[in-house]
């Protein structure tokens, strides 16, 4: 299902290129591409755990399309991001204590954005579709791998690393330059249960990743 997902997010952005370049126009369409990075700031909403947002970094690239004399611009790209958040937890399981837990997560997100123009190309309010692939939750300090989640009973902070691995995500922002620099910021959030894979009857997690991302571009 999830790789048919993918399949059909793809196949859309191709099919959308393709059919707008087909059109007779009376104006000439600008492809470019551009390459940036920046700053996140990630979170998993739950209320499963006491969480704490933390910080990370991005970077990607985009091919756009320039459609003049239209309301709206397009692109589609890929971003690689390695992010980090902290859970509350314990040394021992026998002793009250409140010891942040620090996870990181690397992830890759394809998406496919329409940019509403405000100010012709110089500002524009972006929104679009991701799909996600992610790693498991690896641990910033290893000494931390033997404690236990507050909140529950005898609960590694090992145990909810095997997290699910594909996640489809709604992106929207702002993008603003003159020129090849231009600057985004964006609000990012995963409409699917990225606990969904380490639920049980007993334990019914549930989180949904949301990451901020403030990033500069150059664009070619």
């Amino acid at each position: 299902m999830k790789n048919k997902q993918f399949t059909l997010l793809v196949v859309f952005t191709i099919l959308f290129v393709t059919i707008t370049h087909a059109q007779p126009q009376n104006f000439i369409i600008k492809n470019g591409f551009s390459v940036g990075g920046g700053l996140t700031q990630f979170n998993i909403k739950t209320d499963n755990f006491t969480t704490i947002q933390g910080s990370g970094f991005a970077v990607g690239f985009a091919s756009t399309v320039d459609i003049p004399h239209r309301w709206y611009n397009v692109s589609y790209g890929m971003q690689i991001s390695e992010n980090t958040f902290e859970v509350s937890g314990r040394m021992t399981d026998d002793v009250i204590g409140n010891e942040m837990i620090e996870y990181k997560l690397m992830a890759a997100q394809l998406g496919f954005l329409f940019h509403g123009k405000i100010i012709g190309s110089n500002l524009t309010f972006d929104a679009g579709p991701q799909l996600q692939y992610n790693g498991n939750l690896e641990f910033k300090n290893s000494e931390q791998e033997t404690y236990f989640l507050n909140g529950y009973d005898g609960l590694s902070v090992s145990e909810i690393t095997d997290i699910s691995k594909f996640n489809i995500n709604g992106a929207v922002g702002f993008t603003a330059g003159i020129g090849f620099l231009k600057v985004r910021a964006q609000y990012i959030y995963g409409f699917l249960n990225i606990f969904n894979k380490i639920s049980t009857t007993t334990n019914n997690f549930k989180g949904n990743p949301e990451t901020f991302v403030f990033s500069a571009m150059i664009t070619f």
